[in-house]
């Protein structure tokens, strides 16, 4: 965990929103293992340059804020968009944000250091630095190649998406493209078989209900869903059904939970969808004119979506920290405490609750869970014990 000192330093000068905060709040968010399973770090900096290192006065995420929201742990996302796949430039442009991320977390070692096991984490905690655990969103390889896994995880990667996020790949299915394959089909049988092999944690946010399902079924190793959210809240592909939540919990896994409205406020999505013109999913209008576009002109055209935050909302459509615990709160009545966590996506779009500006305000969370009545045992699973189990569980086998 980060060390007090240099945690109370953090907080000095940081004001929290409308004095949310209680002190024993900020005590337990200090001491406990704060463990967030999505943060998107280093697409900014890859499409308008810049330092981790820095701090930014937009956007959701930098190492600053890191240390002043008490994260001790995350995994480091990087995002591979559907415009890299029309003319086949995924694993390729996995490979540069792979370079990239080696090279910033070397450049600030005293802040930050790659962490490959449960291990890991624990020693670099310990030493008061923040461990990243690189986590790849997107297709690593459309169709699916072993060896490119084999080889990304010589690299560092610990954690892929099995869908190709809102895109059909050739062999999972997304749960926001037409389905090609009811799930898996034998080569993503193999690729789940192949990362319990090498002991990479299968991330199952975006699949399908079919490909949740069998990946479940056949993986040896617990299933983690890192940013997610549950359809009885709202009733949208993208997030998970309560039976298959009970599906996941009994064979170990565990789901995260996302900080924005999308995935939990119907009235925030239809809101949304009307600004948009579209779901916010909807990955329809990218084909043809990518699959002609040399990478350097993808890059340009993607840059001004950094740094990605979600839009702003009228005041009365916002959700409070309290109303977005209800999410948790339902999972956790389900299958227990300990199968939920959280996987923030921040810097991957959301639009955090009322009052919270970006993670330097997770605290707001831990201060909720304590309004509640949650015990602290429960609030530090749910901050990052969850995950590191199921983390090293799957790591060191």
């Amino acid at each position: 965990m980060i060390s007090r000192l240099l945690f109370l330093i953090a907080l000095s000068g940081l004001s929290y929103p409308n004095a949310q905060v209680s002190d024993r709040a900020r005590e337990l968010h200090e001491e406990a293992l704060v463990f967030d399973a999505h943060v998107h770090m280093i697409n900014r900096q890859f499409y308008l340059g810049g330092d981790i290192g820095d701090r930014f006065p937009d956007g959701q995420v930098d190492l600053p804020r890191l240390r002043e929201g008490g994260v001790d742990a995350f995994f480091f996302t990087l995002f591979v968009s559907e415009q890299y796949y029309p003319a086949r430039y995924e694993t390729k442009h996995t490979l540069r944000l792979i370079d990239l991320a080696l090279m910033q977390i070397e450049k600030n070692s005293h802040v930050i250091e790659l962490a490959l096991t449960g291990s890991d984490i624990e020693r670099i905690s310990k030493k008061g630095k923040i461990a990243a655990v690189l986590d790849l969103e997107g297709g690593f390889d459309l169709d699916g190649d072993l060896g490119v896994l084999r080889a990304l995880y010589r690299l560092g990667l610990r954690v892929v998406q099995l869908p190709a996020h809102n895109w059909a790949n050739e062999f999972a299915d997304s749960c926001c493209a037409p389905h090609k394959w009811g799930g898996l089909n034998q080569h993503g049988r193999e690729v789940i078989g192949e990362m319990n092999r090498l002991g990479m944690i299968i991330n199952v946010s975006h699949a399908s209900d079919e490909t949740l399902e069998q990946a479940i079924e056949l993986s040896s190793d617990p299933i983690v869903a890192t940013h997610h959210g549950l359809r009885s809240f709202n009733n949208i592909a993208r997030v998970m059904p309560e039976r298959l939540l009970k599906k996941l919990a009994s064979k170990g896994g565990l789901i995260g939970f996302q900080i924005g409205h999308s995935f939990h406020s119907p009235r925030y999505h239809a809101w949304r969808t009307q600004q948009a013109g579209r779901p916010f999913w909807d990955t329809s209008r990218i084909g043809a004119k990518e699959a002609k576009m040399p990478i350097f002109e993808i890059d340009k055209m993607l840059a001004p979506r950094y740094p990605s935050v979600g839009p702003t909302p009228p005041e009365d459509v916002l959700m409070s920290v309290d109303e977005w615990l209800n999410v948790v709160d339902r999972a956790t009545k389900l299958v227990g405490e300990d199968h939920v966590a959280l996987g923030t996506d921040f810097d991957g779009g959301p639009t955090p609750p009322r009052g919270m500006r970006d993670i330097r305000d997770l605290s707001m969370i831990t201060d909720a869970m304590l309004r509640r009545g949650y015990s602290e045992e429960r609030i530090r699973k749910f901050l990052g014990a969850n995950l590191l189990r199921v983390f090293s569980q799957v790591t060191e086998q």
